[in-house]
């Protein structure tokens, strides 16, 4: 089985990330949560595509095929954050985090710098280990 950092096209990549935000999903469930979604043929080929690669495996539900994704979501986000890291951010974290506490429109609140404030902390204690 391939990681999901193997390249993915990406229209295969928004059906993927569809799958994984709704944890089992029919053709119709993916073509609900696409933008500019395509026709329902095409949906349906690409995740026997996803399926083929092995990102996702499906059950059947009468006539319908309910599609899951084959790996947990922590494994897969924390594959596509370092994918991210290194396309976005040239490799560095504190460019991402940089970037989350400068977001003007998204800005945090006291509660997120908190935990992540916290989060520091206690990788700073890990790591004196």
């Amino acid at each position: 089985m391939m990681g999901y950092s193997e390249k993915l096209g990406r229209r295969e990549r928004q059906i993927l990330e569809a799958v994984y935000r709704l944890e089992a999903a029919s053709v119709s469930d993916v073509l609900a949560e696409l933008p500019d979604p395509p026709g329902y043929t095409a949906v349906r080929t690409f995740l026997r595509i996803l399926e083929e690669k092995g990102h996702l495996t499906h059950t059947q539900d009468g006539a319908r095929y309910i599609y899951h994704p084959t790996k947990p979501r922590p494994p897969v986000a924390r594959e596509a954050l370092f994918k991210l890291m290194e396309t976005f951010f040239g490799g560095q974290p504190e460019q991402i985090v940089n970037t989350l506490l400068n977001d003007e429109e998204r800005k945090l609140s006291r509660e997120d710098l908190d935990r992540l404030s916290e989060m520091i902390s206690e990788a700073r204690e890990r790591g004196s280990e």
